[in-house]
This record gives structure tokens, sequence and C-alpha cells, in this order.
């Protein structure tokens, strides 16, 4: 081979490829080195990739896994570009990007501040979450657009921050429109991460990206918040106050039995058992309940008074039966005419 020949071979690209050895590489440009390629060269995509040919500015044709004879007919928009003709042989210039389609796994989120959110139980709470996510690049083009721009090379540091704040600041209106209890976000988290993903799916569409996973490890609430609960569940423990309340008096009454600190221990130890004694009878006796009083209406105002009373304590009519003036017949207490004989009394 001639010497200008070989200069020639030099300057231009007959096989095209990129291997990935890191593993968070989402863009890679192909580094031309102000070589021209070769028409006829060799294009290799691996799974997990695309490639895609950008002239002059404009993204043109894009190459899906598979190895590619580079030629007019499997570059129709370079082609048109180029206002190439039928069968065109010579070397061309273009930038060349490997986009990672890769599922890139273990991405962290969480919240740097407290969330508030509106609890039906509690009110208004504050709370903090964290998990892990996964995503990956699902249309080239766009993100080549919308987020790479002109880089030489990109990697999952370059969009995570997006993501992350992205996530935090949708976290409120995610737990929200779920409806999910501040109670029961401990035993729905895996629900809540299939709300989120779901809702945040259209955030990223736009920028060519689709979130695969998204996982809730923790939500933690305030401690106050915590403390009330705790009480609670100690509450639900429990169940029946009284029947607690007549256990700890017998478990008080065991501990003072068993006291040996002596003749002086001895006696506070009768004392506390005389004390806890008369609270363990009054805890099983309970409170002695009043009989019931029964009433009946005044004869007058029909207020309820005592069953019996001579005269009501609210207006002071006589409660006592009367006779008829006319003819004698005793009659009922504030009756108004006789019933033996009709006389208006």
């Amino acid at each position: 081979m001639s010497f200008f020949k070989k200069v020639i071979n030099s300057q231009l690209i007959d096989v095209i490829e990129w291997t990935d050895s890191s593993s968070n590489t989402m863009v890679y440009r192909y580094e031309s080195q102000g070589k021209e390629i070769m028409m006829g060269a060799q294009l290799t995509v691996r799974e997990s990739q695309v490639a895609v040919f950008v002239n002059e500015g404009k993204i043109a044709d894009v190459f899906q896994p598979g190895r590619y004879e580079l030629s007019t007919q499997n570059m129709p928009i370079m082609t048109a570009l180029k206002s190439w003709k039928y069968g065109f042989k010579s070397p061309f210039q273009a930038e060349v990007y490997f986009v990672n389609t890769k599922q890139f796994l273990d991405c962290k989120w969480g919240t740097s501040n407290p969330v508030m959110m509106r609890d039906p139980e509690f009110g208004m709470v504050r709370l903090r979450a964290f998990g892990i996510y996964s995503f990956r690049v699902t249309d080239p083009v766009a993100f080549l657009k919308e987020v790479f721009g002109t880089n030489e090379l990109m990697t999952v540091e370059g969009v995570d921050g997006q993501i992350k704040r992205t996530v935090v600041s949708a976290l409120s209106d995610i737990i929200a429109q779920s409806k999910i209890p501040a109670l029961d976000l401990a035993a729905n988290y895996e629900e809540l991460g299939q709300f989120a993903l779901n809702a945040l799916a259209p955030r990223f569409s736009g920028l060519g990206l689709k979130l695969e996973t998204f996982v809730v490890e923790n939500i933690s609430l305030p401690q106050e918040v915590e403390q009330a609960m705790d009480r609670r569940t100690s509450m639900g423990v429990v169940g029946d106050l009284n029947k607690y309340t007549q256990f700890q008096a017998a478990e008080a009454i065991r501990d003072a039995a068993q006291n040996e600190g002596g003749a002086a221990g001895m006696g506070a130890g009768l004392g506390a058992g005389m004390a806890m004694g008369q609270m363990l009878q009054g805890a099983f006796q309970g409170t002695p309940q009043q009989p019931a009083v029964k009433t009946a209406p005044c004869v007058a105002c029909g207020s309820a008074i005592p069953q019996g009373s001579r005269f009501c304590p609210e207006c002071g009519a006589s409660q006592a039966p009367s006779a008829c003036k006319d003819c004698g017949k005793q009659l009922a207490p504030g009756a108004k005419f006789c019933p033996e004989c009709g006389a208006k009394q």
C-alpha cells in the first residue's frame, strides 16, 4: 500500500462501536477525532444500546441493536439531509451518539426536609421518607433534545438530582391522593410505591425517561405523633381498665409481701398492704349505686316530682285528693268536675 493511500485510510473510520466499562454512563459521543466515516463502514450496536447519527446539529437516523453496513439504504434521513444520490460512496462526517437504554438500579431518594400532609385522624402532620428507584431511557431522541444537549458524556448523576427533587416535591400530593391514613402507611408501602410510580410517569415521559420501579423503604412520623400512637396501642392492649386496675393492685400487694426490709420495712409493707387491700376492695366492689327514685307528674304544672309528695316543689300545688263540694264523692287530684254528679269544682 502506498504512503498516500495509508494517509487517506488513517483519516477514515471503518468500524463504529462502543463498549461501556462503567455502570452509570447514559450517553457517550463517539470520538471521531475529526475523521470522516467511510460509506460501507461497519456499525455495531449492542443490546441495551441505541446509536443516533447527528448531521450538522440535526438528529438524523437512529439504529437499534444489531450490526449494520452503512449505506444510503439504511440512512434515509442522512441521505435526504445531505442530498446524496443513490449509490453514493464517498466518506462523510457525522456525530454518533450511543445512548444506554439499560435499567439503572439502586438510585436513592429521600426527603431532606419534612413533608407536610393532612391526615383525617391527626390533622396536619410532618413526615420524612426515603427509598430507592430505577429508571431507563425509553426515547433516545427526546432525551438527547431535552436533557443531553451537546455534551460528550452523561452519567446517572446528571439526571439523579432532577428525579429526586421531582419525587420529593410530589410526595405530599401522592400520599394525599392515595388516601392512606398515617396509621396505615407502614402497612401499605408497596401500594404507595405503585401509586407513586403511576403518578410520576407523566412527569418524566417528556424527558425520554421512564421510572421502572419506585420503592418506599420507610416513612417516619414526628416523635410526638409516634408517642400518641404508642399510647393508643397500649390502651388497646390493656382492654378493660377496671380489670387492669385490679391486676395492678394485686401486683402491688404481692411486691409489698415480698419486701424483706426488716421491722421498719415490715411495718411499711403492712401499711402498704392495708392501703392496697382497701384499694383492691374498692376496685372489686366498685361504687355502690343509689336506687332510682320513682317520680309522678304534678297535678297542676306537670313537673316530675317524687312519687308520694304532698306538695309540688315547683308550683306548690297540693297533691292530696279532694271531695266533691255537692255530693261529697272523693275526687282525683286536680279534677275539674265530679264524675258522680257532674258538679264543677
